[in-house]
């Protein structure tokens, strides 16, 4: 769960021109968006198991919560990239984020991250040698 794990191998890679930097963005965001696939299938599991009851949270409420999420939370998805970002999308599992969603705003926001990323890479990179 350290962050920025696969930030470092990215560049590496990158730099070293392992493979096509489009490819290595679409093996990244691809790898990144099936992790987050992980959290979604937990977070779905502990609502399925009553999760919220256990953390003593009433019906009403809970469905408030839900009302809520389905307006604005999903939009949270987008910050996915961060490392706090797991955060949502074990809420998204839990509060049943349609898959389709789900799969298209944290794909978004996964790729975007890598694009980012390659972008600084080959500045930083043309920096030192240019």
């Amino acid at each position: 769960m350290l962050p920025f794990q696969s930030e470092l191998i990215f560049a590496a890679l990158q730099v070293a021109e392992a493979a096509p930097v489009w490819l290595l963005i679409v093996v990244a965001s691809v790898g990144n968006t099936l992790g987050a696939f992980v959290n979604y299938w937990l977070g779905w599991k502990l609502e399925t198991a009553g999760g919220h009851r256990w953390l003593k949270i009433p019906e009403d409420k809970f469905a408030k919560a839900r009302g809520w999420w389905d307006r604005w939370g999903v939009w949270t998805l987008l910050l996915s990239w961060l490392p706090i970002g797991d955060l949502t999308t074990v809420l998204a599992g839990a509060m049943r984020t349609p898959l389709w969603l789900f799969t298209l705003f944290v794909g978004a926001a996964k790729t975007a991250r890598y694009i980012v990323l390659a972008g600084i890479t080959a500045g930083l990179f043309t920096g030192l040698t240019g």
